[in-house]
């Protein structure tokens, strides 16, 4: 649908553009935005790479260890399907960690493998298990306490005070993660 609907728009542009003189305009924002789209994506880059660092390294310490030894209560109440395995805990509490420090492009990976994982505990491998579902759920809340991303995203395009949504971000992700566990 995206291929007929995206074609149409530009089509449209281009013959506005021609038909009101504004063909000059049309060719400097084209310009413009990519200069933006590439300076945004060269500032994301950076704060992606120094955060995926950050948790190799933390995942090559005993940090994770010991965040998973704090987060054990949490995970075995959420995911009491998983008893004992370490593994798995310890892929889920990366997870979390990630997310709650907002580093979305992280987690991303960290939730692939933590999912991976809990596939292969699947008794039933053409239907999710709970666990595999509670963790859909803990990341679509995204529940953070730091939203790294969207402050670096603020900060590359000149807020004057980038970590002024810290407050609206938790109580957003407070309401999200209360009403998708409502509403399953």
């Amino acid at each position: 649908m995206l291929n007929i609907v995206w074609p149409i728009f530009i089509i449209i542009s281009f013959s506005y553009a021609i038909f009101s003189g504004n063909l000059e305009k049309l060719n400097s924002s084209i310009f413009e935005s990519t200069n933006e789209a590439i300076k945004l994506s060269i500032s994301l880059l950076g704060t992606i790479c120094l955060w995926n660092g950050i948790m190799q390294i933390a995942n090559n310490t005993s940090i994770v260890t010991k965040l998973t030894k704090f987060l054990n209560p949490i995970i075995k109440f959420l995911f009491p399907d998983l008893k004992d395995n370490f593994k798995i805990q310890k892929e889920i509490s990366m997870n979390i960690i990630a997310n709650i420090l907002g580093l979305g492009n992280a987690a991303t990976p960290l939730g692939l493998k933590a999912m991976k994982s809990l596939q292969t505990e699947n008794k039933s491998k053409s239907t999710l298990s709970n666990s595999m579902m509670m963790l859909i759920v803990l990341n679509t809340a995204s529940i953070q306490l730091i939203p790294t991303t969207v402050i670096a995203i603020r900060n590359s395009l000149g807020s004057e005070n980038p970590t002024s949504i810290l407050f609206p971000v938790w109580v957003a992700t407070i309401v999200a993660a209360v009403a998708r566990n409502y509403s399953n």
